[in-house]
């Protein structure tokens, strides 16, 4: 059993984070902020594949001033990620963020800190400090060295530091993120910095890299980390479409057994009796449980001799053969269907199984 680690707790919109609430994944969007219309079709698709939080890139006014009209839009709390201009956190807030990401450092100084840290007083705002290796202080790397998986003070001493000049202006609505490429970097950096202080913490590797390396990358990390009760809130960092990167969380909170989100997916890992293309029909399936609700097993089986035994456990599943394929349920034979039509065949009956066990009709259904 984890035990999580007791922390404050903030709230980004109406999302409770840290204080016992519920570990969250969040993304970022990869749009031109300033483009809404894009920008909002991204946020409805995260969304849509589970997105607790979103964050946008303000570059320039216009990113900070469209934040007003993607706010509207969306459902999802809106976080406003700024570098060193602060200008625009401050018209970030203005215009509707509810969260903002600032380097308090880089800000250009004490009297535009004040700034920022009075808009967000004002409108009710909570400010995460975010600590990268690769933007860390001179003189505390000077002090410390670059963090390593076994000297990682560099990272906590700057993120405190940076606390520091929150506090310092009577703010506490903070959460606290220090990244590093390395993994091993990261859980010690973390654990580290667990100790001495009990702000919400946001987890997640930089610059992990595409799907596969990212995926392997982020789940060492995380997966410790938050076995160990480390974590509030975090983002699996992936060069890929943002909605992989929700897909990749709830897998990793499933793992863990922190949270359930949807569907398990239960699939073979083929052999020479396969006679479909597995992996394509694999990945369709897993995109349309991304939309689903029901906390059912399903399996994709590559062969009907033994694929429904294999998978009997699974509520539902599929088995391809020569030109056929069954659909099957708790391990007997449901349906059999022409190859052709059985990807569409078998998303029907999930959808008829999502409003059984829901009560509710998917759109379209």
């Amino acid at each position: 059993m984890i035990e999580r680690r007791k922390t404050r707790r903030i709230h980004v919109g109406g999302l409770a984070i840290g204080g016992g609430a519920p570990v969250s994944v969040q993304s970022m969007t990869n749009t031109d902020t300033a483009d809404v219309a894009a920008t909002v079709a991204q946020i409805q698709r995260l969304a849509l594949a589970g997105c607790e939080l979103v964050r946008v890139a303000v570059p320039d006014m216009d990113a900070a001033q469209a934040i007003k009209a993607i706010r509207a839009a969306i459902t999802l709390p809106l976080v406003a990620d700024i570098h060193f201009d602060s200008r625009l956190a401050v018209a970030a807030m203005e215009h509707g963020a509810q969260g903002i990401r600032i380097n308090p450092g880089n800000l250009g100084g004490p009297d535009k800190l004040a700034r920022v840290v009075a808009a967000a007083r004002m409108h009710g705002v909570p400010i995460r400090v975010g600590v990268n290796s690769g933007s860390i202080e001179k003189e505390v790397l000077k002090q410390y060295g670059y963090p390593t998986p076994t000297h990682p003070n560099a990272l906590i001493e700057s993120a405190l530091n940076k606390v520091g000049l929150l506090e310092a202006e009577g703010f506490s609505e903070i959460k606290i993120s220090i990244k590093s490429a390395d993994p091993l970097t990261t859980i010690a950096g973390y654990r580290q910095l667990a100790q001495r202080t009990d702000y919400p913490l946001h987890l997640g590797v930089t610059e992990a890299g595409g799907l596969i390396p990212g995926t392997v990358k982020s789940s060492v990390a995380l997966g410790i980390l938050l076995f160990e009760g480390i974590g509030d809130t975090f983002r699996i960092s992936l060069t890929r479409d943002p909605v992989e990167e929700i897909r990749v969380g709830f897998e990793l909170l499933r793992a863990l057994h922190i949270r359930q989100r949807g569907p398990e997916l239960i699939s073979c890992p083929t052999c020479g009796r396969t006679r479909i293309d597995l992996f394509s029909l694999a990945e369709k399936v897993e995109q349309h449980l991304q939309t689903m609700q029901a906390r059912i097993k399903v399996a994709v089986m590559g062969c009907v001799v033994n694929g429904p035994g294999e998978a009997r456990e699974a509520d539902i599943g599929i088995a391809g053969g020569h030109g056929v394929g069954i659909i099957f349920k708790k391990g007997e034979i449901f349906r059999k269907v022409p190859e052709a039509e059985l990807l569409s065949v078998f998303l029907e009956e999930l959808d008829k199984l999502e409003a059984e066990k829901t009560g509710r009709a998917r759109h379209g259904s």
